[in-house]
């Protein structure tokens, strides 16, 4: 093979080899930069409504002993703590709301208010007056649980719903302290006004929205 042949047989095995270089590596043509997706807002006055929804049916619950009602609203890792400082759960409250352990004559809500945190958990803080209250004891035992409280519940949404995971209650001892505005400084009582009586602080009562479990007995 003369010269000029072996020349041209290397010409065409590099062009050969160029090709398939070419052919086996894509060439990367996707210069577009990934951008994460914000997340929503939250609706905050829609979520703030379906709380507040659920938090004033709870005289209703009680009422007509709605235990399907607590056992949708409150999580399985609910942990509820009753004015007495004791814990309870979910199983307990369902417990004696299915009994009826608990009865009122009136049983109002008031200044509630919702914090929603984000998406998927909001805070609702609210007063609550009991007249006429009861709560029947393991003991079979009538208890009063009339008087007024403060309540502070946790709520997370789980597949869509919102449920109770926390709450914590407790007895206001002097409503009418609370109630009653504080005098100017610059205001000095007269001298011919007598004093008031002072009021008599409201009885420590147990529980409120949810039902105190018996405390067992010291062991001896």
């Amino acid at each position: 093979m003369n010269k000029s042949k072996t020349f041209r047989l290397f010409l065409a095995l590099t062009a050969i080899a160029l090709v398939q270089v070419g052919c086996s590596t894509p060439q990367n043509t996707n210069t577009a930069t990934t951008v994460a997706t914000p997340e929503a807002t939250p609706d905050k006055d829609a979520i703030a409504a379906e709380i507040s929804r659920i938090e004033n049916d709870w005289p209703r619950i009680i009422k007509e002993r709605d235990v399907a009602a607590v056992r949708r609203i409150e999580a399985d890792d609910f942990v509820v703590v009753y004015p007495d400082g004791s814990i309870g759960n979910k199983e307990q409250d369902a417990r004696d709301i299915e009994a009826g352990n608990i009865t009122y004559e009136s049983w109002e809500i008031s200044e509630l208010k919702v914090n929603v945190i984000d998406a998927d958990v909001a805070v609702a803080s609210l007063h609550i007056t009991v007249k006429t209250g009861k709560f029947k004891t393991p003991e079979g035992k009538s208890q009063d649980i009339s008087g007024q409280y403060r309540s502070v519940d946790t709520f997370a949404r789980r597949n869509g719903q919102w449920q109770l995971v926390g709450s914590a209650t407790t007895p206001i001892t002097n409503p009418a302290a609370m109630a009653s505005p504080k005098a100017s400084p610059a205001t000095s009582p007269s001298p011919a006004a007598k004093a008031s009586p002072a009021p008599k602080a409201s009885p420590k009562v147990a529980p409120t929205k949810r039902p105190v479990p018996p405390v067992p007995a010291p062991t001896p």
